[in-house]
């Protein structure tokens, strides 16, 4: 009788093998249940096709892979390490919160600056009305001679109204210009020239349109009587009249717009040599070096009766010094490539600023300035009209020529001009007479006439070392 159970087992023989002599069809069902259990992968697909081969690495019934007898490094699951788990998510989220944070500073940095441009862009007062006289009186105004050269009239207002009531009486709202300066800017903007035009100059005076809309008559009078009788644009053909330039644009600002801008670049430094004590310009200095805040300076450019001889000739020397060392400390101390620095210089040029519409915008007003932040400061020059004592009354001035049409020519034919000291003009102009005074007659007659040389001063002289 057959034992169902098959011979018994081989000791020496490893479990699973085919008995020798036996071929693996004749394998009973024991052996296949054995050789399934021990590879259950290799289970012949329907289909009679082998199966495949099972990869390096199997999941047991927990879902954690382990390695097979390739020695390969098991893969991993964020259950093996939680602490990167969380290490990684904490690095995706603090990543996108800076992303959200930057973009949030993005936008506020442009909406400060937005509003910053239309604060100060609104600050600017735009002055339509002259520019519409202007246009009227078109055909009598001058040419302009080259092209990307710039005129510019700066008029400084002593108006009372306002804010500016605090320094006089305010007669129903009438001004004059208390200061006029023809700014001349060159076509390569290498140089500026600023030319004062005393307010006593007496000139000839274009019928001019007034605020009421009535025409004045062309008189021969005082030179800042025009501001007071046609506003900007009277002044700006009387200057036209006068010089043979051509006014490009023009910029008024009042009392408490020169105090704010000197404050601004925090006070500028000068020297005297002798104590101020004036009490109409509320100014009381020692002798020295003095840094003067906005008032001070105020009250230092406008002085008159207690300095000096008290003629308006002297202040508008003090006027040019002041202008020059405000200048200077402007560039020395990098104001204008300092957008930061700069922008408290220019909210207070434009609170108090009015201008022809073709500077009445932030964008122009800068383009202006950033074509001047180059220019060195020794070729930042001041002077003053040549002018001499008005024989009908000693009082007012009136204009020395051929000097000053030879000025005039030079700055509308952008021709350097060559600014010097008074005293060193007054030593040169000595040598010249002594060197003609000993030459016979007609000699050096066919030599060239050399280019005219006036007394002023520059942004680079050190008000402290004269």
């Amino acid at each position: 009788m057959t034992d169902s159970a098959g011979p018994p087992a081989d000791p020496d023989r490893p479990a699973g093998d085919t008995p020798p002599g036996r071929s693996q069809e004749e394998s009973g069902p024991d052996d296949r249940a054995t050789d399934e259990k021990a590879a259950p992968d290799a289970t012949p697909a329907p289909d009679g096709t082998p199966a495949p081969d099972a990869g390096p690495e199997d999941a047991d019934d927990t879902g954690t892979s382990t390695s097979t007898s390739t020695g390969t490094e098991a893969a991993q699951t964020w259950a093996d390490h939680p602490k990167d788990a969380v290490m990684a998510a904490r690095r995706s989220h603090w990543l996108r919160w800076t992303a959200l944070a930057a973009s949030f500073l993005v936008l506020v940095a442009a909406g400060v600056g937005w509003w910053m441009y239309r604060k100060l862009d609104g600050n600017i007062t735009p002055d339509t009305s002259a520019a519409a006289e202007l246009r009227a009186y078109e055909e009598e105004r001058p040419e302009q001679v080259v092209v990307d050269a710039q005129n510019i009239l700066l008029i400084g207002s002593d108006s009372r109204a306002g804010d500016n009531r605090e320094y006089g009486r305010d007669d129903g709202g009438s001004e004059r210009s208390d200061t006029t300066i023809l700014l001349h800017l060159a076509a390569d903007r290498k140089s500026a020239t600023a030319v004062s035009v005393p307010r006593d100059l007496m000139v000839e005076i274009p019928s001019c349109r007034t605020g009421d809309d009535k025409e004045t008559r062309e008189r021969f009078g005082q030179f800042n009587s025009a501001f007071a009788l046609g506003g900007t644009a009277c002044t700006i053909r009387t200057v036209e009249r006068m010089t043979g330039i051509r006014i490009d644009h023009h910029m008024v600002v009042d009392f408490n717009g020169f105090k704010e801008m000197v404050d601004a670049v925090d006070g500028v430094e000068i020297c005297l040599k002798e104590p101020i004590d004036d009490k109409d310009a509320r100014l009381e200095l020692p002798a020295g070096r003095q840094k003067l805040n906005g008032e001070e300076a105020l009250g230092y450019v406008r002085a008159r009766k207690t300095l000096g001889n008290g003629s308006d000739t002297e202040r508008i020397e003090r006027q040019q010094q002041f202008l020059g060392a405000l200048v200077n400390k402007m560039q020395s101390n990098g104001v204008l490539l300092n957008p930061t620095r700069l922008y408290p210089v220019l909210d207070a040029a434009t609170r108090s600023l009015t201008t022809d519409p073709g500077l009445a915008s932030l964008r122009d007003l800068y383009d202006l300035v950033r074509s001047m932040r180059d220019v060195p400061t020794d070729q930042v020059q001041f002077l003053t009209v040549p002018r001499q004592p008005y024989r009908q009354n000693p009082n007012r001035d009136e204009l020395v020529e051929p000097d000053a049409g030879e000025l005039f020519e030079q700055l509308r034919e952008d021709r350097p001009v060559a600014v010097v000291p008074a005293d060193e003009l007054k030593d040169a102009e000595s040598v010249q007479e002594r060197e003609e005074s000993g030459k016979p007659d007609g000699a050096g007659s066919e030599s060239p006439t050399p280019a005219p040389t006036y007394s002023g001063s520059s942004a680079a002289d050190n008000l402290c070392e004269q």
